[in-house]
């Protein structure tokens, strides 16, 4: 029998990061009214804190945290700092991310470092954290956001695609390990979605050939157009949910078809 209460997450603990803009805002307000108290953290408070409130309007707490995900040393005291706060954390969103252009024959370490820290280092030592206090508590979910880069070779960003396909393997990983502790982790793999990383594939463009560019990509996916956060934020919910309660380990492609080109 369908029971649409499985989809909600009355009373949990989220945690989010890169939870200021984009899917994480989008996510952060869709755990909210879906019954969950909403932790975001990203490295800017002020817009963080546009985001707290608009989750408190919905009638749920919030607490916006600064830091940044891909310095270690900042993981543990974020974690701590929600535990203090709220007790517990019982779902866990990896959404905190970046990338750059730059052909693979001409990477830096440097700029290597700077996506490898925050899209797949911190991810892996941020999860450790929140799954050891998971431990303690009985379970949770962890959900880590990964890319259609890390499934198909994008150029010249192919820093960007070695990362998120670390994230996928990351996810297995974690998911066999960890399923013991009954804890789930999965992984989102987002297509084309309206965000500002994705729109600073065109900045570099003059405005209406930007516009014009932005256009031709939306055709090439089977749904003729680009996605937007609050349905990435959908899927996650999901996975956070116990309407996923059978589900660990798996990558959901969240994409318009765009891998089936």
């Amino acid at each position: 029998m369908f029971d649409v209460s499985q989809y909600a997450i009355e009373g949990k603990i989220a945690l989010i990061t890169g939870g200021s803009r984009g899917i994480g805002a989008a996510t952060a307000l869709t755990f909210a009214r879906a019954g969950a108290d909403v932790v975001v953290s990203s490295r800017k408070l002020l817009d963080l804190e546009k985001v707290a409130n608009e989750v408190r309007k919905i009638g749920r707490k919030a607490l916006a945290v600064e830091s940044h995900i891909g310095k270690v040393e900042m993981l543990q005291p974020l974690i701590d700092r929600v535990v203090n706060e709220f007790g517990r954390i019982d779902i866990l969103v990896n959404n905190a991310g970046t990338n750059f252009f730059m052909p693979a024959i001409d990477m830096t370490e440097n700029g290597w470092d700077s996506v490898m820290n925050l899209d797949l280092k911190g991810l892996f030592f941020l999860g450790q954290a929140a799954a050891k206090q998971m431990i303690k508590q009985g379970g949770g979910s962890i959900i880590n956001i990964s890319s259609t880069s890390g499934l198909r070779a994008q150029v010249p960003t192919g820093h960007y695609s070695i990362a998120k396909a670390g994230v996928i393997m990351a996810t297995k990983v974690m998911a066999l390990e960890w399923s013991s502790y009954n804890i789930r982790v999965n992984c989102v793999a987002p297509g084309p979605t309206e965000t500002r990383l994705y729109n600073s594939i065109f900045s570099l463009t003059p405005v209406e050939q930007a516009k014009a560019d932005k256009e031709a990509a939306a055709k090439q996916i089977p749904m003729q157009r680009i996605g937007n956060p609050p349905e990435l934020a959908n899927a996650i919910l999901f996975l956070a949910s116990n309407a996923s309660s059978y589900i660990t380990g798996q990558t959901f492609v969240v994409d318009g078809g765009f891998l089936l080109r």
